[in-house]
């Protein structure tokens, strides 16, 4: 495996030791602490010109990545470190080494490049997974980090041996806005929904993602949440949710080949469990539906130990030899 990039400071940490009241400041450097207490250690990967000029990639990963590869890609919502913390000891136990990196215009991760395509957030990844000198890889995307990770499967099949699918719509149509699939009616309102930028809004989005939220939400403490950790590239981020739902079809959707795991809480308001099905009869025989009772949205979150269960046994199943030699192919980066 080829070295990582040199460690650098995450810029937004700096930005959050000032925060010393901060409650959210403070769970962020303890779930940060849980990420190095794994074994995982935060890098920026800034990427030739060929993958995007200007483009930097912030990535936690093990210094050396040698066995079975992992890659975790979060959602909208809170950073990656909140998104993954409870499942990187129980997959570094089960032979499987977990790369977590920040998406395009999330975290520490940015972009100069005006695309904003899942197809551009899956290049980029795959651009740093190689710089990292990492060739094969299984990849668990959950909610829009499921929509890169559906790209990645059909843009590398020579890279992605197993795919696991956490309440991601991508079969979703535009059309099923306005016929009331979803609690909203067009792209802005969802926009509103997922970067909530005034306590009301979070308080809606918790609302939306889990079955049980918590009863009690201080607008001081939401204040907090969305000063430190919602208040980066809002323009970007309502760019990709744009680009992402407009004009959206199930025609234009390719179908992925992998063995697919999809996962999806049985009380999903966000992508509602029609997607799941829908997803489903879309790759026929290659995946496997998983509805976790008494749960929403947020399913990695509330039933965190029994998405992690599941992960890692379709992770542990035997690689067939005809997945082993699917034509993986060496990338140069100039």
């Amino acid at each position: 495996m080829a070295p990582l990039p040199a460690q650098e400071a995450h810029p937004t940490a700096r930005r959050r030791r000032s925060c010393i009241l901060s409650f959210t400041a403070a769970r962020d450097r303890c779930l940060r602490r849980r990420f190095l207490s794994a074994g995982l250690r935060p890098f920026s990967i800034r990427l030739p010109s060929a993958a995007g000029p200007g483009t930097t990639v912030h990535v936690w990963a093990p210094p050396r990545p040698g066995r079975r590869a992992v890659l975790l890609l979060h959602g909208f919502g809170a950073s990656a470190t909140w998104q993954w913390a409870p499942y990187l000891r129980k997959l570094i136990a089960a032979g499987l080494d977990p790369i977590v990196p920040d998406l395009l215009f999330f975290g520490a991760s940015s972009s100069p490049v005006p695309d904003r395509s899942e197809i551009f957030q899956a290049r980029t990844v795959k651009a740093a997974m190689d710089a990292m000198g990492v060739r094969r890889f299984a990849v668990v995307g959950v909610s829009y980090g499921g929509f890169v990770a559906y790209r990645m499967a059909a843009m590398y099949p020579e890279a992605v041996e197993r795919t696991v699918l956490v309440c991601a719509g991508v079969c979703l149509e535009q059309s099923d806005l306005s016929r009331g699939l979803f609690p909203v009616s067009d792209v802005g309102e969802a926009a509103e929904l997922l970067i909530p930028r005034r306590p009301a809004e979070v308080r809606r989005l918790v609302r939306l993602t889990f079955v049980r939220p918590p009863p009690i939400m201080p607008s001081l403490f939401l204040k907090d949440y969305i000063n430190v950790l919602g208040s980066d590239h809002i323009e970007e981020k309502t760019d990709l949710l744009h680009t992402l739902i407009n004009d959206r079809k199930l025609s234009d959707l390719p179908k992925i080949r992998q063995p697919t795991l999809i996962i999806w809480g049985e009380k999903d308001q966000v992508f509602p469990l029609e997607l799941a099905h829908r997803l489903e009869r879309h790759l026929g025989e290659n995946s496997r539906l998983v509805v976790v009772k008494n749960a929403g949205h947020a399913v990695n979150l509330e039933k965190y130990k029994e998405v992690r269960k599941n992960i890692i046994q379709h992770l542990r199943e035997p690689v067939s030899k005809d997945d082993e030699s699917s034509g993986e192919k060496e990338v140069e980066l100039h």
